[in-house]
Parts: structure tokens; C-alpha cells; sequence
């Protein structure tokens, strides 16, 4: 049976289709009008995601690996990511679409109930956005946010002797990807290890739940200054050597420290491990700089999979020592990691 396509319903056919993904009262006119932020600063981002460079959609090929809610999923994680990476709250999003005629109706409503998933429980809205045809699928999310000024966690506010906090592993969903792609890898791994992996990389968590956290622990110390922070979307590696970048600082950091799965211990060496934990990218996680008195609280209420990965510098090297003396210090770079060009 041929499957009902975009060429068959038209552009008001499939604009009629998805603003059921929205709520009623704010889609349908030119602009959204979304309520009022007070004495809060609009937070806005936006990022796209394009099939064969973040996804593989398996429209040609059922053998590719991402399915149409996971790509949902992950280009509204995405957003909501660098959101939480400014210390801002969702309030709402627009989806733009290029689309290949020849698509199925039913693999863009499923994108769309991927995106749905990723935003109920922040009980953020769809509010509008954009469909054109193109060859090539893309995915353009833009994500509007809100946060009090004096609260904005930015790149280029990092101080010396401040401690690197990151929230959660890194590498995992390297590891996802690597067993989506090489399904004979990780024969070592459970099959409950192998989910875990596969899900880190197809359905990451924005960690918007970090936010409130630090303005607790930031009101019980009494901390008034402003933090510095990222997310880890392009590599733990990336995250620290950006906030050092913007600062006019450098690190120190301890590669006994860095958290990685457990599942690694029986899959990977202990430097293709730290590898995919430094430069695998995508796991979504905050790398924050704040003082250590905050630092530790912080921890403490993420629980053990937070740590605290080392410390701001004069210098501007950002530097990966062995506090067990096994390992000479390595200098981290940005070229070490994924860039686009």
C-alpha cells in the first residue's frame, strides 16, 4: 500500500496536519504572541540539524539508524540545551522544515510527536513556524527563552580559582552512536548497557533541570556574581576550551576525574574511553565555572555522576593532568574535536 505523501496533501495540507502540535490560540496569524516576560530577559536560539551531518533519516535506506521522533526529539534537545546553557527557562518554539516531496505524511507527524515528547514535561509550545521543499532534510529550530539578567550564566565570566563543574557523564552518547552504527561493537556490554548508550545518543535531556538547582544553592551561600557556563553539545573539551577563550583564562584539569559510563570499563581502553568522554560530543550536559563553596553544594544535590573536573587558571592553556602520575600532561585543543569545516 503507497503511503500518503507530501506531494499529495500540499503545503496547506501539511500546515493543516501539524499546527495540531500547537496550541490553538497562538498559531494561525503572521507572529505568535506569546505572554509577556516582565523584568525578564528574552533568551533566544536557534540550530539546525541537517540529514547525513546530525541525523540519518532512512527514508532511502531502512537501515539507517535515527528514527523520525528521535530526530524530533534531539533537535528540540538541542535547543533546550543551549537555553539551560544560559540559565534560561523554555517558553516556547518554532519549527522550520525543508522538506523532499517523495517524504510520508506519517514520518513527519511521528517528527513532530518526537518533539511534542521532548517538551511536555517542560510545558513548553509549538508556536509557528516554517515548511519549504528542499533535496536535502533539515531541521531549524529556534527556542525562546527567559531568565532574570543578574542570573544569566555566560561564556566569558569564568574567574581564577574557580571550580569546572560538569553535570552528568560524557561519552555515552558517542558510544550510542558507534553501536547504532557498528551494531558488532560493544560485545562486552549488557543488554541493559547497550539500551542505556543507544538512548543517551537518540533521546539526550536537556538539563534544564540544573537551573533551579543553582539558584537554590546560590541563594543559600549568599553568592551574588555571576557564573560561567556552557553546555557540552560539541565536547567536553570544547565546553572548557570555550569558556577559557571568552574569559581570558585557562584550566586545570584532572583526567581521573572525568566522568564517563561505567559500561566503558569493560568495553574501552581508558584513553579511547577519555577520548569519546573529551571530544565525542552531544551529551548535552552544562559544564559550569563557579566558586568551590558552590561548586561542592552543587554537586552534592546532582548527585555522583556531577563532578568536579578541575579548576580555572591564570594562564590560558587549558591543560589535562594525572593526579595518579601515570600519564605527562596534554595540552587540549578546539582542532582536536568536530568542526564542521
Amino acid at each position: 500500500m503507497n503511503q500518503l505523501t507530501l506531494r499529495d496533501i500540499g503545503e496547506q495540507g501539511l500546515l493543516a496536519r501539524l499546527q495540531r502540535f500547537c496550541p490553538a490560540e497562538l498559531v494561525g496569524d503572521d507572529a505568535a504572541v506569546l505572554p509577556g516576560v516582565a523584568d525578564r530577559a528574552l533568551v533566544v536560539t536557534t540550530d539546525m540539524l541537517v540529514d547525513g551531518v546530525h541525523f540519518s533519516v532512512g527514508l532511502a535506506n531502512p537501515l539507517r539508524t535515527t528514527s523520525p521522533a528521535d530526530v524530533g526529539w534531539r533537535s528540540i534537545a538541542a535547543n533546550l540545551s543551549d537555553l539551560a546553557a544560559m540559565g534560561a527557562t523554555p517558553i516556547g518554539v518554532t519549527v522550520c522544515l525543508g522538506l523532499p516531496g517523495h517524504v510520508p505524511v506519517a514520518w513527519v507527524e511521528e517528527l513532530y510527536e518526537g518533539m511534542s515528547d521532548c517538551l511536555r514535561p517542560f510545558d513548553t509550545p509549538i508556536v509557528g513556524g516554517d515548511i519549504c521543499r528542499s533535496e536535502i532534510f533539515t531541521v531549524a529550530i529556534a527556542a525562546l527563552g527567559k531568565v532574570y539578567p543578574d542570573q544569566a550564566i555566560r561564556r566569558a565570566t569564568a574567574q581564577v580559582g574557580d571550580a569546572i563543574l560538569v553535570t552528568g557523564i560524557h561519552g555515552a552518547s558517542r558510544a550510542g552512536l558507534e553501536l547504532l552504527l557498528h551494531p558488532d561493537q560493544g560485545q562486552g556490554l549488557s543488554i541493559e548497557e547497550r539500551a542505556e548508550l543507544i538512548c543517551a545518543h537518540q533521546r539526550p535531556h536537556p538539563r534544564l533541570d540544573v537551573i533551579p538547582l543553582i539558584q537554590t544553592v546560590r541563594s543559600e551561600l549568599a553568592i551574588e556574581r555571576a557564573i560561567a557556563g556552557m553546555d557540552s553539545s560539541d565536547g567536553l573539551a570544547d565546553a572548557i576550551l570555550q569558556i577559557c577563550r571568552a574569559s581570558g583564562v585557562g584550566a586545570h584539569l584532572d583526567r581521573a576525574a572525568i566522568p564517563f559510563p561505567a559500561a566503558f570499563a569493560h568495553w574501552l581502553s581508558e584513553e579511547h574511553a577519555l577520548e569519546w568522554a573529551l571530544y565525542g560530543g552531544e551529551d548535552f550536559e552544562l559544564v559550569l565555572c563557579l566558586p568551590s563553596e558552590m561548586a561542592v553544594a552543587l554537586q552534592a544535590r546532582l548527585g555522583s555522576a556531577a563532578r568536579i573536573v578541575g579548576a580555572i587558571g591564570a594562564q590560558p592553556d587549558v591543560i589535562l593532568h594525572d593526579s595518579l602520575g601515570k600519564q605527562p600532561d596534554r595540552l587540549l585543543t578546539l582542532d582536536q574535536g568536530f568542526q564542521h569545516f
